[in-house]
């Protein structure tokens, strides 16, 4: 994965796919949520997350109480030992880590706190979810992280642009 490529590239389509993102905001809700899925089981099919893992090494997950409670334990820390250790509050007030790349981001691309990871971890890309409407705001961001999502909305963009 050339990520250095994939972030010029993303960065020079941003102002088309920020146009698309208005233009999809007027899909009907069901349609853009079977087509997200759609083009979301495509993308994936050929990229693999540990050929780049660029999520990992350039953005912090949220972290919800669930998540540092659940993490806590795996580490044996109390919950605030977790948080003093590893995470501080962003400017929206949610718990995010302090530093790039992830604290558990292994050399191998591979995450070692696999199966007890953040659920925004779990579920990011975010793009085989309903109700995509509201999300495409940080669907749009993730095309700048995400090789799979700026390949979804290259795809989808040959639907929807005039």
């Amino acid at each position: 994965m050339d990520l250095e490529n994939f972030g010029k590239e993303s960065r020079s389509e941003y102002s088309s796919h920020q146009k698309l993102r208005a233009r999809l905001r007027k899909v009907k809700p069901k349609v853009l949520d079977e087509r997200f899925e759609e083009l979301h089981e495509e993308a994936f099919s050929g990229i693999d997350c540990l050929d780049c893992a660029n999520c990992c090494k350039t953005t912090s997950p949220i972290f919800l109480n669930t998540d540092i409670d659940r993490l806590a334990k795996v580490f044996r820390m109390k919950s605030s030992a977790f948080i003093d250790e590893y995470l501080h509050r962003d400017e929206e007030g949610d718990f995010v880590l302090n530093s790039s790349p992830c604290t558990f981001l292994g050399a191998d691309n591979k995450c070692l706190v696999y199966e007890d990871r953040p659920k925004a971890c779990r579920e990011y890309p975010h793009t085989n979810r309903k109700k995509m409407h509201g999300i495409l705001e940080l669907s749009l961001k993730n095309t700048l992280v995400c090789p799979a999502v700026f390949k979804i909305f290259q795809q989808i963009g040959k639907d929807y642009r005039k």
